[in-house]
């Protein structure tokens, strides 16, 4: 058995809010010396296609800091209006690459160059009818079984 620690995470969310917690947390993992597999499952699939579409969207998200105040006087109901997702995904992709805030994509390269194991869970892929060659190239497609081979020897288990 080995002495190396290791991390599982599960990441079930698609959204561009959610798709930073799986990355920032495998990679720093993986520099601290740990192994470290993610199982991708039903939405958090979106975060291993080729090019990441993902939003945030402040609809059901209270906790979401809102520009000029707007949590504070916006109404959460004029989140739902058309075209409110693609403007909070534009002011947030812009706030963090004003704070230099890494990508979606370069903190998921930067885990591939650190060599965490991305498993895709191949029942959603069936579910949802994806195709596999729409997904990154370096990932495996598995099941519960493949990652309860890793989680169950594992120091830490994320659910994210």
């Amino acid at each position: 058995m080995s002495d190396e620690k290791k991390l599982a995470i599960i990441a079930t969310k698609g959204t561009l809010d959610w798709g930073y917690p799986p990355f920032i947390l495998a990679s720093t993992a993986a520099a601290l010396g740990y192994e470290v597999e993610i199982f991708f499952t039903f939405y958090g699939l979106q975060l291993l296609k080729k090019k990441i579409d993902v939003k945030v969207s402040p609809l059901g998200n209270p906790g979401m800091p809102m520009p000029m105040g707007m949590d504070k006087w916006f109404p959460t109901l004029f989140t739902a209006l058309p075209g409110m997702e693609a403007m909070m995904t534009s002011m947030m992709k812009a706030k963090m690459k004003s704070k230099g805030v890494a990508s979606l994509e370069d903190l998921r390269e930067l885990c591939q160059e650190a060599d965490v194991k991305m498993v895709a869970c191949q029942m959603t892929v069936d579910l949802f009818d994806m195709n596999p060659s729409d997904f990154i190239d370096g990932i495996e497609f598995g099941g519960a079984a493949t990652f309860f081979e890793f989680a169950g020897d594992s120091d830490i288990t994320l659910f994210v």
